[in-house]
């Protein structure tokens, strides 16, 4: 082979492996920071969070939930992005099977996210609400309910129950017990609050798999919550996951007490809540202390499990550690009177 015809096969070879490099997919997602919503304000709609059936007060301030941009489930990497995203300062390569599980579907990924936000905003209102002194009481919920099974097309996940076969339940364990008093065969009528509506139902029971002689409805049961407040949360359905939890918290804390939780600063934070306010670690805490930073944040509330993994991030924010919505609210107030040498900060 002549010189001339080796240095065209070389370039062409060396075309066709920069051409693999750009075009073939790496198994990994970027995270870059997203847009932030200020829960305080409103859209169209209306207020960002409405709340009603209690008296409600004026607040001011900027209260910013943070999101994070990140690759979709149905889109992929080329090595030179991945490396491009490893190496930008705001922004991270996470492997694909961390964020997307292998064997999901993009609808399964998109309906999970839907799920986790919507228990979000329950755990929230409820934490917000104790927080506020207003009643909260826990009854069994109905979570789910088996499709081929007794109480399908009868019951539904979300169904409050408030007594079984009369007798009024307070707790998972008083539900199954009413209900293995009965056999196989027999109807078990259910006293359950659904859309602020009580209702009655029969479901006759069905043998477990297990043992033919114990009595089954087809559903599962976990803790639920009861508040005459009505709170909706007029969000872009297309921001979805747990994170804005204690965001949402705060925004709702503020709405249903006097004084000014934020005053005219612009605050923004993350974290997963529960119904008890503790709070939770999230993933892309640095992408979204970035976004909030590009957005006009001062303060940002970092929940205590993420403060080890923001690492030498260079913002220009307090970073105040938050172990529970609680916590948040003290430290907003200790701003709010300027003894910020008392707030509590990660490093």
């Amino acid at each position: 082979m002549s010189r001339n015809a080796l240095a065209v096969v070389s370039s062409l070879l060396f075309a066709a492996l920069a051409a693999l490099l750009v075009l073939l997919p790496v198994p990994y997602v970027a995270w870059r920071p997203g847009q932030t919503i200020d829960v305080l304000g409103a859209t169209d709609k209306g207020a960002v969070i409405d709340v009603s059936g209690l008296p409600t007060y004026e607040t001011s301030g900027r209260l910013l939930m943070t999101t994070v941009s990140t690759t979709s489930v149905d889109a992929s990497l080329s090595l030179p992005e991945a490396i491009f995203v490893y190496l930008d300062p705001t922004s991270d390569a996470m492997p694909r099977e961390v964020i997307y599980p292998p064997g999901k579907s993009s609808d399964q990924v998109e309906s999970e996210a839907v799920a986790m936000m919507d228990s979000s905003r329950n755990n929230a209102t409820v934490a917000a609400l104790r927080a506020g002194g207003v009643k909260v009481t826990e009854l069994p919920r109905v979570k789910s309910v088996v499709l081929s099974g007794p109480s399908a097309e009868k019951l539904q996940p979300g169904d409050l129950i408030t007594a079984v076969d009369g007798e009024p339940v307070t707790t998972e364990v008083e539900v199954v017990d009413q209900i293995s008093t009965h056999s196989v065969g027999d109807p078990v009528v259910f006293s359950v609050l659904r859309d602020g509506k009580e209702l009655a139902v029969s479901v006759i029971t069905g043998a477990s798999n297990t043992d033919s002689r114990q009595p089954v409805v087809g559903i599962n049961v976990d803790i639920g919550f009861r508040f005459e407040p009505v709170v909706a949360f007029n969000i872009d359905a297309g921001v979805t996951g747990p994170s804005a939890g204690l965001v949402f918290a705060l925004g709702v804390y503020d709405r249903i007490t006097e004084g000014q939780l934020i005053e005219d600063r612009t605050v923004a934070g993350t974290g997963t809540i529960d119904a008890s306010g503790r709070v939770g670690r999230i993933g892309a805490i640095r992408e979204k202390i970035r976004g909030a930073e590009r957005d006009g944040a001062e303060t940002f509330l970092v929940p205590e499990g993420n403060c080890a993994d923001i690492g030498e991030l260079d913002a220009n924010l307090t970073l105040v550690k938050v172990p529970t919505l609680k916590d948040a609210i003290s430290a907003l107030q200790l701003i709010n009177e300027g003894n910020t040498a008392e707030v509590p900060t990660c490093g």
